[in-house]
């Protein structure tokens, strides 16, 4: 231990690192520390958190840089601190935990009292005061009761662990029959997310509000691909989707000057955020934008998409290429303090006439909407603005842009909100995905090129004896990558081959789902396990099917090698994510929208995708590419391979240039494991995907 500082001071982590000047005498998860509490007979004090949690900063300097609470938790306890974007497998874990101790959401931080020998809860909770308020004891008594309890309760707790320990491996357990998955389920999932749905706010659900990628992009693919015509357009699959899109982007969730999303609103209406920005939840919202413009051409999501894919490029990608984890939602020990501003403050940087539009727009006439002071959110209307301040549509573009950039320069001068830097393999495969169909789709090159940057430091840096690490930070990658790290990233890079064909991210990618099925996968039930099976042993082996934050890695998977296994020709890809579906159904039919990552899975498998296969030259090829890749077809999958492309694997290297192609490139066309003859005319192939059915 280096003198001043506790267990965590050789850790990677910022999250860990800001607690290793505390007096509590943290450690890591490690074998140290559980021997440590093996031999003292204490118990562990597991405390689980982030770097950008507000509310983890506020337990921190309320409870763990107090010498008295210090004292008392060092003498009754071992503590160990875990970040949970570094071990998500521990936080599935003792979530699920706390919930079925408690029956109450968990949360961060996560606060978790362990017994000794086998690390098993018997209390938890979240954040607790250091006082007593709200209904929550003071930290300090509740360490003394625990501590009580465990001396003089150990028969209580021995019964209430076992069924804890019963509890949670049940949950995993294929204790329901195979129900059958029918096209009814695309109906139903679209009328439960219907159910959520906010018609007056856009989003689902109430305060706090979260964005729910995964339901937008499921109705998108929805109105795409289902034959039903739904005659009410105020409650379509598509209005649900651009209307959640346009609300937010209008919203205080959405950082106006800089770009880039806020991970919620604490309100219904999206008005003030959380105001930690995510690297996933901006990955996922890229491709939401980007899809939303392919399908409607909306400027405002175009500027959306620029904006948020600029910020990453400007403040979260690394000079080695990799994408860092978060934003912090306090500066200066204030939450919201980089982001918000006095009115007179705005009236003073900007010109008159900017002001005559910036103002009713940000609602800046209107009372301040964040503890006296503004949070900028969209309010009037475009067209209202103009009549009222007399000037065109294309002066108020101008007078709106030249206003925001003049607050943006000011707000740089601010002290900013701290950055996790440590770069993440599963969230930066989310981002990467987002920046490749965002520069696909807008015809940006450059968001492509670092999407690319990425995913070679991904594999120069963080792929290693044919196997993924999860976290990496100051030249050091380590822990065993999760379920997420490959499913995501396989996904990721059959998106990047769209953009920009590289064979050796190929093999790549199937050496990925080889060590999907190899390591994660349960070959008697059916799935993937989130952790592989050389992993450390935990009082779980979670294997979880529904979305949350981030989409299910088992519904990733089960696309992902779907995807993989038609373009390869590959059978035990496309046998695997049936077993995963086979293994999900008796969930995926109970709730449909909770599971909407698997309903696409189960979509392509009902319904293959329509791959199309480009071999020629370079400018002929990204000719025909840009010509029958413009629209959102959920379905369609278009790789352009140059002719002189060697090292393919047969399915692919039997499908060559022809010579004779009069416009310099050979299509060849595909559904599920059946081909077309192949097309050697722009207008064939065209009219051929054209006449090709969409719906499933």
């Amino acid at each position: 231990m280096i003198e001043g500082k506790n267990h965590l001071a050789n850790e990677t982590s910022p999250y860990l690192l800001q607690h290793a000047d505390n007096p509590v005498e943290w450690y890591p998860w490690c074998e140290e520390a559980l021997k440590r509490a093996r031999q003292e007979d204490k118990p562990i004090l597991l405390s689980i958190g982030y770097s950008a949690c507000h509310w983890c900063h506020v337990m921190a300097h309320e409870s763990f840089e107090d010498d008295a609470t210090a004292e008392l938790m060092n003498k009754l306890f071992v503590n160990i601190k875990i970040d949970r974007e570094e071990r998500p497998d521990i936080d599935k874990i003792y979530q699920t935990a706390q919930y079925l101790i408690t029956q109450r959401t968990g949360g961060w931080p996560l606060t978790m009292f362990l017994t000794p020998d086998d690390q098993i809860p018997f209390f938890g909770g979240t954040y607790f005061p250091k006082d007593t308020r709200h209904g929550l004891p003071a930290f300090k008594d509740l360490l003394q009761h625990i501590s009580e309890v465990y001396r003089t309760q150990r028969a209580q707790i021995m019964t209430q662990n076992q069924s804890v320990l019963n509890a949670l491996r049940k949950i995993h357990e294929p204790q329901y029959e195979e129900h059958d998955l029918t096209h009814e389920l695309f109906d139903i999932c679209d009328k439960q997310v219907k159910q959520a749905f906010d018609e007056m706010n856009g989003g689902f659900g109430s305060a706090p509000k979260f964005p729910h990628s995964t339901y937008i992009d499921r109705l998108l693919r929805y109105h795409v691909q289902s034959a039903i015509t739904v005659e009410n357009k105020e409650t379509s699959s598509l209005h649900m989707a651009l209307y959640s899109l346009e609300k937010m982007a209008a919203g205080g969730i959405y950082d106006h000057l800089g770009g880039g999303f806020c991970r919620y609103s604490v309100d219904a209406g999206w008005m003030i955020p959380h105001f930690e920005k995510m690297l996933y939840d901006n990955g996922l919202l890229l491709a939401s934008y980007a899809h939303g413009f392919a399908l409607t051409g909306s400027m405002q999501f175009r500027h959306v998409c620029e904006a948020t894919a600029e910020w990453a490029i400007r403040e979260m990608q690394s000079s080695e290429g990799g994408y860092y984890s978060s934003l912090d939602a306090d500066s200066e020990g204030e939450e919201g303090k980089y982001y918000v501003w006095d009115f007179e403050q705005v009236k003073k940087a900007l010109d008159p006439d900017e002001f005559a539009v910036f103002s009713p727009f940000y609602g800046l006439d209107r009372q301040a909407n964040f503890e006296g002071r503004y949070h900028l959110h969209s309010f009037a209307s475009k067209a209202e603005i103009c009549q009222k301040a007399a000037v065109s549509s294309e002066e108020f573009d101008m007078l709106l842009h030249q206003a925001k950039q003049k607050l943006f320069s000011l707000r740089q001068e601010r002290v900013r909100p701290g950055c996790d830097e440590k770069i993440l393999c599963s969230w930066n495969a989310l981002m990467i995905r987002g920046m490749v169909i965002t520069g696909r789709i807008l015809e940006k090159p450059e968001y492509t090129r670092s999407a690319l940057r990425a995913l070679d430091f991904l594999r120069q840096t963080m792929w290693a004896n044919q196997r993924l690490i999860a976290t990496y930070k100051d030249g050091r990658a380590h822990l065993d990558a999760y379920l997420d790290d490959y499913a995501f990233l396989l996904d990721a890079i059959i998106e990047s081959l769209q953009t920009h064909w590289s064979t050796l991210n190929l093999i790549w990618a199937r050496e990925l789902a080889d060590v999907l099925l190899e390591q994660f996968e349960d070959s008697t039930a059916g799935g993937f396990y989130f952790t592989s099976r050389d992993h450390e042993q935990l009082i779980q082996r979670s294997k979880t099917m529904s979305d949350e934050a981030m989409p299910s890695g088992n519904g990733i998977a089960a696309m992902a090698l779907t995807r993989l296994g038609y373009l390869l020709g590959e059978t035990r890809y496309l046998d695997a994510a049936v077993r995963v579906l086979k293994f999900a159904s008796q969930a995926v039919s109970h709730s449909p929208a909770g599971h909407a990552s698997l309903i696409n899975a189960f979509e392509e498998q009902a319904c293959p995708p329509q791959i199309i296969i480009l071999r020629g030259q370079k400018n002929d090829l990204d000719t025909w590419k840009q010509q029958i890749s413009k629209a959102f077809t959920p379905r369609q999958l278009v790789f352009a391979i140059e002719a002189d492309e060697g090292n393919l694997p047969d399915a692919l290297s039997e499908k060559t240039h022809r010579d004779s192609s009069p416009e310099g490139v050979t299509a060849y066309m595909c559904e599920g494991m059946q081909c077309k003859a192949p097309i050697q005319q722009l207008d064939e192939l065209q009219k051929a995907v054209s006449d090709t059915d969409t719906q499933c």
